[in-house]
């Protein structure tokens, strides 16, 4: 019955959605209806993908079995996912409803539109529901049954043990005192083949194509945010754009000589697109590079290059063609070389007076690979380092939107890690901490955020596998987009609850949830902002019925 109720609000929800995208144009007049459409988008998408979530559905490695159900033939994790799906079902519904009153016309749809759906919806926010969720919880740590194959469940059990060892006891001092990332944690993950796991098995990576090719990325990021999001769990992200846009546009030659060092570790990686004037606007770049004989020359500067430092490849988007006119058909791609370095400043400087240095920006949260300001002044590029060579001119922006594609996937996976140690410190916290003469963990409102919890994290998991089967077959743009903004939007909500209930301890550094709670505010900001994928991205590729 519970899972009867969450496809019909699911099926409802999926309905509106459908009717609003016909009627409301993304356009700039519209920005404010078309931003909530967008937003409510990715959350019924979610719900959709926790619905089906499993080996009879489209679990964690398991396959399609083509049975049009979710059931994994165990009884109590049936039950505990059937509960998770009614939960965040009710939820987004209660969103959609906020979200379009008064509106209603603006949206397309009527007003009793979720009228037929009203029983189901009281039964997913029924205190005894959540209740039941939360005692699950608290028992197991767990959001809900994570459906994973064995090959992935070994992974997983792998990087957690790393992260336990390696990671997680380094965590808190990196944060407070802005340390570099231990080389023994990056030639840890490298002998682990964390670096290739989405490259092709031809270039040294691990990727050999199919549809599950880019869950065990999916299943390391989480397990390495877990332990820290700015000590580890963002090490993969710039491999994953750098060797996207690598195996898209290089040629032949290209691919053998920079994706085998990228897959061991060998070198190290960064990406610098963004400048200080454009933020997401991509298109709107102006670093130059202008073709002197058989080099480029770079000039301008950008921000924002985490791990700029430690990189020995830089991914820079720059500006060949030097009509303005061009717009985003006038950029390209350059694999930038250069030396790892450790500390906060950086520079460099050429025989024939070209430069390049980098200085880190000092940062609330998400610190470990230190992000930078990056100026190149002059600086000599090899026509040889232009992806694609000749035939990549023009193509940078198509390259990177397309790897920024996994990227995004990869941030989702990163804010998945967060909300389940969040979750999980929470849980722990309320159970010794004693109010007023109970335990915390007894108080219904202390489970009621639990549950919800755990209902956002296992829609965001569940979601963050089907997007990685849509990325790997080639059309999971619109997905990606989708669950990074879902994910990284309930990051901030779980981490802010969590650091709620430790109340005044939440706010000490000393406790690890005061890091967790500023490292989740970041990931709505880098890889597309919130705003920008909602506008510019979601709301313009959803498809009109």
């Amino acid at each position: 019955m519970r899972e009867h109720n969450a496809r019909v609000i699911v099926d409802t929800l999926q309905a509106v959605v459908e009717r609003a995208v016909a009627h409301v144009e993304p356009a700039d007049e519209h920005q404010a209806v078309a931003y909530d459409l967008a937003s409510v988008s990715s959350s019924v998408a979610a719900a959709a993908a926790l619905l089906s979530h499993g080996p009879g559905g489209q679990g964690a490695g398991g396959r399609d079995l083509g049975t049009g159900g979710r059931g994994s033939g165990d009884l109590a994790d049936d039950a505990a996912q059937d509960d998770l799906a009614l939960l965040y079902a009710a939820d987004v519904a209660a969103d959609l409803a906020g979200r379009m009153t008064g509106r209603e016309s603006l949206w397309g749809v009527e007003r009793t539109a979720l009228d037929g759906i009203a029983a189901p919806i009281a039964a997913g926010r029924d205190p005894a529901l959540l209740e039941r969720v939360a005692e699950r919880v608290m028992a197991t740590h767990e959001a809900g049954p994570r459906h994973l194959s064995e090959e992935l469940q070994l992974v997983r059990t792998a990087f957690r043990e790393f992260a336990a060892d390696q990671i997680a006891p380094v965590a808190d001092r990196i944060h407070r005192d802005d340390e570099d990332i231990p080389g023994a944690v990056i030639d840890g993950l490298a002998d682990m083949g964390c670096f290739g796991l989405s490259i092709p098995a031809a270039y040294g990576g691990y990727a050999e194509g199919g549809a599950d090719e880019l869950l065990s990325m999916v299943v390391v990021t989480e397990e390495l945010s877990r332990a820290s999001l700015g000590a580890a769990g963002s090490l993969i992200t710039r491999p994953e754009i750098i060797g996207a846009a690598i195996t898209r546009g290089g040629t032949e030659e290209q691919k053998r000589r920079w994706l085998p060092a990228i897959a061991s570790g060998e070198r190290l990686c960064a990406v610098a697109v963004t400048e200080p004037d454009c933020g997401s606007d991509v298109a709107a770049i102006t670093t130059s590079a202008v073709r002197d004989g058989d080099e480029w020359v770079l000039n301008g500067v950008k921000t924002w290059c985490t791990f700029a430092g430690r990189a020995h490849y830089l991914l820079v988007l720059a500006r060949t063609d030097p009509d303005r006119a061009a717009g985003h058909r006038g950029l390209s791609l350059f694999v930038v070389e250069k030396p790892s370095f450790t500390g906060h400043t950086w520079r460099l400087t050429q025989e024939g007076g070209g430069s390049a240095e980098g200085r880190a920006i000092r940062t609330l949260g998400y610190r470990g690979m230190h992000s930078f300001e990056v100026g190149f002044d002059g600086w000599r590029v090899p026509a040889a380092d232009l992806i694609g060579l000749d035939d990549g001119l023009g193509h940078g922006f198509y390259l990177q939107m397309q790897a920024f594609a996994n990227a995004r996937l990869q941030t989702a996976a990163r804010a998945v890690g967060v909300m389940q140690s969040a979750l999980e410190l929470a849980v722990d916290y309320t159970r010794q901490r004693a109010v007023f003469g109970r335990s915390l963990a007894d108080y219904q409102l202390t489970r009621s955020k639990i549950a919800r919890m755990a209902a956002l994290i296992a829609a965001c998991r569940a979601f963050t596998f089907a997007a990685a089967r849509s990325v790997a077959a080639g059309d999971g743009g619109l997905e990606a987009a989708q669950v990074k903004q879902v994910a990284c939007r309930a990051a901030e909500w779980v981490t802010r609850e969590a650091q709620q209930l430790h109340g005044g301890y939440g706010y000490a550094e000393e406790y690890a949830i005061s890091r967790l709670f500023v490292d989740a505010r970041v990931l709505s900001i880098f890889e597309g902002a919130d705003e920008v994928l909602a506008l510019r991205v979601i709301a313009r590729r959803l498809p009109k019925p």
